[in-house]
């Protein structure tokens, strides 16, 4: 690995993890406050940005009937980091200290990929289109790991016309799809080496998100649940091709459409080379899906509506489990 190549990334985490120590120094009662006043300001919309809103929180908390705590839930003032990811914590932390102590929430943090028997705040979830998914309630978690942006000057035509890929070996897909590319002319793809005791055909050097971003074609492959660098490429200049998610998360992947903010490709990934020569001579075509994906990703840099709306699938869900919070907004179900 070269000197430099994770530079950015290691910036944003020191920008991540310094301001959260600066403001686990700020009184829960100041947290409070602050939510009071996005709830107001909130309670005052109106129009597209208020229907934007309560769409995502329908989206991401998915329940609609009244539900009994299971004995798992904690009060929110009882919240340590004891045992549990930091990312996640300070994440979750933020959220839950802008409500009364003694409400209590149900979290599992990690890679979920099953859904759970009770309502319970998750990262991930697999994508239902029949919302039976609904006892995994999304919220933004990780967000240091999963929402790291560079900035692209390069259009999409100055671009190297090949496809790119770099991620772990840590699923029989990824390796399969490596192995399968390893030496295709119209592509960088490969693993980077994760626990192999040794190299391996389908391995190849580590490649920077800025490297990556100087080719045309960014692929997207999902790992334990969904994939990294899916916000990262739809935000760039270079098109995204993946298949279609199983997974997702705060980024709401299930609700991306094929041909309009990405391209699909086969579950196999067989179809890539097909692909990448087709959006070669249809320049124009691949520049308004990389249009349509730039604005996907827009909304998720409003922090103050990011902000509110998780303070909203928060309240939901105190609401439908009998914990009523006066002081802010009551959400109907469903």
């Amino acid at each position: 690995m070269r000197v430099g190549d994770n530079f950015s990334k290691n910036l944003h985490k020191l920008g991540y993890y310094s301001g959260n120590a600066v403001r686990s120094l700020v009184p829960r009662a100041y947290w409070q406050w602050q939510c009071d006043l996005l709830m107001s300001e909130y309670e005052a919309m109106t129009g597209e940005r208020r229907a934007a809103i309560d769409a995502r929180v329908a989206y991401y908390n998915r329940l609609s009937n009244p539900f009994t705590l299971p004995a798992t839930a904690e009060p929110a003032g009882d919240f340590t980091f004891a045992g549990k990811s930091s990312a996640y914590c300070f994440d979750f932390r933020n959220l839950i200290q802008c409500f009364p102590r003694n409400r209590k929430v149900d979290y599992q943090f990690g890679d979920v990929t099953e859904i759970p028997n009770e309502p319970r705040f998750v990262k991930s979830r697999p994508v239902r289109r029949d919302a039976s998914n609904r006892n995994s309630v999304l919220l933004k978690l990780n967000s240091v790991r999963h929402y790291q942006f560079v900035e692209d000057p390069t259009p999409f035509r100055q671009k190297k016309p090949l496809a790119v890929w770099r991620g772990k070996s840590n699923r029989q897909h990824r390796i399969e799809f490596a192995t399968r590319f390893n030496d295709h002319p119209l592509c960088d793809i490969g693993c980077t080496q994760h626990k192999e005791p040794a190299p391996q055909p389908y391995h190849k050097d580590f490649m920077s998100i800025e490297e990556q971003l100087q080719h045309q074609f960014v692929v997207s492959v999902e790992g334990i649940d969904v994939a990294t660098n899916l916000k990262w490429i739809m935000a760039s200049n270079s098109l995204c091709l993946m298949r279609r998610p199983r997974f997702e998360t705060w980024f709401m992947e299930g609700s991306l459409v094929p041909g309009y903010h990405y391209v699909e490709l086969a579950d196999d990934h067989s179809d890539l080379p097909e692909k990448v020569r087709y959006y070669q001579n249809h320049p124009e075509q691949a520049e308004a899906i990389i249009a349509n994906a730039n604005r996907y990703v827009e909304k998720f840099f409003d922090q103050q509506m990011e902000q509110t709306i998780a303070l909203l699938v928060i309240q939901k869900y105190l609401h439908l489990s009998g914990q009523e919070v006066y002081d802010l907004p009551r959400l109907k179900a469903g």
